[in-house]
């Protein structure tokens, strides 16, 4: 209920459980290169405590390069993202996995800023698993608090199951999301409704840190125009790259 009292939106943390898990076993090791006997024996093997340093500043390191994607960097690729596109105002628009909105909103804010008559579409399943107090009314909080609620509708629907028409939207978008499906065969359904839900001249952009080979030969093999861009090495962690893939005329 924090969330939904809170007056600035809240993007919520990606992958908390990742998170936490880096800072936990990462200071876990740090306590036994501290604290532990100088050497470990487990069975015939005998292990350094020190060596223990190593994994511990590794673990850290990732960490707080994590946090620092979830406070700045997941901002400053998202507006990457958005720059690949030369935006009208009369877009309408799919955010694929929207999560709490973060693409949704600012991409609506572009519509509202050329006084456009676009919409911007988000669907998920809203799982807290990948995202932090994650749900559709966290979602629709921050929409509200960004100004965009006319602008945006919010649907729970997955990815592979899209109901909307064929060639219903100007712009695709989708960050950390994909992936998600574990299952391949699904996933390749969820890429193959993206191009299916795409206009002719339309565009997809496609963000994940892994998988995306995969994402952009499904979509040549779909017959659009494809080529990667890659986000900042510092700021997005694990580092990303965006599928742009265009849907010939």
């Amino acid at each position: 209920m924090a969330a939904l009292s809170s007056t600035k939106p809240d993007y919520g943390i990606d992958a908390p459980a990742v998170m936490r898990n880096l800072f936990l076993v990462g200071a876990f090791c740090l306590l036994i290169a501290i604290f532990a006997p100088p050497f470990i024996h487990l069975g015939p093997v005998s292990i350094t405590s020190r060596s223990f340093y190593w994994p511990a500043g590794f673990l850290i390191a990732e960490g707080l390069l994590f946090l620092l994607y979830v406070k700045v960097g997941k901002f400053r690729h998202r507006d990457f993202m958005l720059s690949l596109h030369p935006w009208r105002g009369d877009e309408n628009v799919l955010d694929v996995g929207c999560g709490r909105g973060l693409l949704l909103a600012e991409a609506a804010k572009r519509i509202a800023a050329l006084s456009g008559t676009g919409h911007v579409t988000g669907i998920d399943v809203w799982s807290n698993v990948d995202m932090g107090g994650n749900s559709a009314a966290a979602t629709q909080h921050n929409l509200d608090l960004e100004g965009v609620s006319s602008l945006c509708t919010l649907i729970s629907q997955p990815a592979q199951g899209m109901a909307f028409p064929d060639a219903t939207f100007d712009v695709i978008l989708s960050n950390l999301c994909i992936h998600n499906i574990y299952d391949a065969p699904t996933r390749h359904q969820a890429l193959r409704q993206i191009v299916r839900v795409l206009k002719p001249g339309g565009i997809a952009l496609i963000s994940d840190y892994k998988r995306t080979s995969e994402y952009a030969d499904e979509f040549r093999n779909a017959g659009l125009l494809v080529e990667k861009k890659r986000g900042s090495l510092i700021t997005t962690f694990p580092p990303l790259t965006v599928v742009v893939a265009r849907k010939p005329m």
